[in-house]
């Protein structure tokens, strides 16, 4: 497994035939499951060893209470305990035969059981890379929803049910994490937090000599050099004798000095000095800006007359016999490019017969190398996919016929076809199925913060719903990409995410979708 986002919320891809995933988190709900599951096993094993150390220990407590009170009263007249002659015999027994089954007590070990517990268990622990990918995870999720470090130490996020906090260690550790990336703005971030919870009274192990020296380090590198001397002198009231930090604190004031000096002529000094000690924050680029600000729920805003062309409605697949009679509820999410949504179109036994088909075959998702125009796995997309066949299960096979009746498109997909997308031909030439033309996207789970699909080219975010579906055309009738429909996942900040992707393609689609004239038709 590889966790790369926040721990603490899941979210899962699951496939239907030539679909894939779409989401956005390190593992499946099932796996972490396993592991609290796993957890809480240890914990029983290892109540069982204290109740046998407890029971161990009460022995031999009640030995030393009888042998105490015994020793009392022989030691205060020896020679009169030892006139008595089973008095003699039972000293001489004690010390021949029952202190060797009191040692024999003292030195049995207690642990074999719990042990041989860990040692099954192990084999399923989270490795470095998980730990690790865990901390990205919360990294990623701070910057993506705009979180200061104390909320998110606190566990102050919105629509949690078992609120959890942050320690000053796991703070330090963190920061030790994204110091090891070379990322230093959030070392900083979470060293001063974690040396913030010391300051406050916490008790911990972290040690606020190591967080100085790593805090110190980051905001150098930052370029702040007066924050970074502050904090080198406070590392040294400290620890005085710290080897490290006495060669910094050199080397700050010699590379300070001579900006002083380069600086003597320069009217504008204290300016520059003011502009080096603001914090520097990440530079993003233009496009993650946009998707971060989508995710939070700060995109564009349509205009009225925009609005107002977004419509509710009742609707039968084009008369499609099937729903002339029960159409289904239909709403748009968004004009151009056209996304819309159908609501209570999937029952909630439906997903749970889907997801349980999905659980056990669940694997790293995989995206498409433009390069080599194969399915690779990439760092960037860690959520975990599952295809499923018509085959399987009848109600995957109504799934699919629903699909098919209500988009007007072959869901087989596979066929003959007239209308590539000239950008990238090849992107799904294994499959022999043409582009992709189309996408269902289902929500199987309601998520409590986050989670969003998100179109940056035009600024829609479309948000999860249990039981909807959101539908759109990711190629023009010419055969043309439109890339307005490029869409992210955003990462679940509180809950967990199911969905299902089908992804129609252009084979089998000639005469029920024709070629257009025009390429943006």
């Amino acid at each position: 497994m590889a966790f790369n986002k926040i721990w603490y919320t899941v979210a899962l891809g699951l496939l239907l035939p030539f679909s894939y995933a779409h989401t956005d988190f390190f593992t499946s709900i099932g796996h972490m499951t396993d592991l609290i599951n796993t957890e809480k096993d240890l914990v029983v094993s290892l109540k069982d060893y204290i109740k046998a150390e407890e029971s161990k220990l009460e022995q031999i407590k009640k030995w030393a209470e009888k042998l105490d009170q015994l020793t009392d009263t022989a030691t205060k007249d020896p020679e009169g305990f030892l006139g008595h002659p089973v008095n003699a015999f039972k000293l001489m027994k004690r010390l021949n035969t029952e202190w060797g089954e009191l040692e024999s007590l003292v030195l049995k070990d207690m642990s074999d059981g719990f042990i041989s517990n860990m040692t099954i268990q192990r084999q399923f622990f989270p490795n470095d890379e998980d730990q690790t990918g865990a901390a990205k995870a919360l990294l990623r999720l701070q910057d993506t929803y705009n979180l200061d470090t104390d909320t998110l130490s606190r566990g102050n996020l919105p629509g949690v049910k078992h609120k959890s906090f942050l320690t000053a260690e796991d703070c330090f550790e963190l920061g030790k994490i994204a110091y090891t990336e070379a990322d230093y703005y959030h070392t900083e971030l979470w060293m001063e937090q974690a040396l913030k919870q010391l300051d406050e009274g916490e008790v911990s192990s972290a040690d606020k000599v190591y967080i100085l020296d790593y805090l110190s380090y980051a905001v150098y590198q930052q370029g702040d050099l007066g924050k970074a001397m502050m904090l080198t002198k406070r590392l040294l009231e400290l620890d005085p004798e710290h080897q490290r930090a006495n060669g910094n604190m050199k080397y700050f004031e010699y590379i300070m000095a001579k900006e002083k000096e380069a600086n003597k002529s320069s009217t504008d000094s204290e300016d520059q000095m003011e502009k080096e000690t603001e914090v520097k924050k990440k530079d993003y680029l233009p496009e993650r800006r946009k998707y971060e600000m989508l995710c939070r729920g700060e995109g564009l805003k349509m205009t009225p007359r925009r609005q107002k062309r977004l419509f509710c409605r009742y609707y039968d697949g084009n008369r499609n016999p099937r729903y002339i009679l029960g159409p289904v509820k239909q709403e748009d999410e968004w004009d151009k490019p056209r996304i819309v949504r159908f609501l209570d179109i999937i029952s909630d036994e439906e997903i749970e017969t889907v997801k349980e088909l999905a659980k056990p075959r669940l694997s790293r998702a995989t995206v498409h190398d433009p390069e080599t125009g194969k399915l690779t796995t990439a760092h960037y997309r860690v959520s975990k996919s599952a295809w499923l066949s018509g085959y399987e299960s009848p109600v995957v096979s109504r799934i699919n016929t629903r699909i098919q009746d209500l988009t007007g498109l072959d869901v087989s997909t596979y066929g003959g076809g007239e209308c590539p997308l000239k950008d990238e031909p090849d992107a799904f030439k294994e499959l022999g199925t043409g582009n992709r033309i189309a996408t269902w996207l289902f929500y199987m789970s309601d998520v409590s913060a986050g989670g969003a699909t998100v179109f940056p080219e035009v600024g829609a975010s479309v948000w999860p719903k249990k039981g909807t579906a959101v539908f759109w055309y990711n190629l023009f009738p010419s055969g043309e990409g439109d890339y307005s429909t490029r869409h992210a996942a955003c990462p679940v900040l509180v809950g967990n995410k199911w969905v299902s992707n089908k992804w129609l393609h252009e084979r089998g689609q000639e005469f029920r979708r024709p070629c257009a004239l025009s390429e943006l038709e």
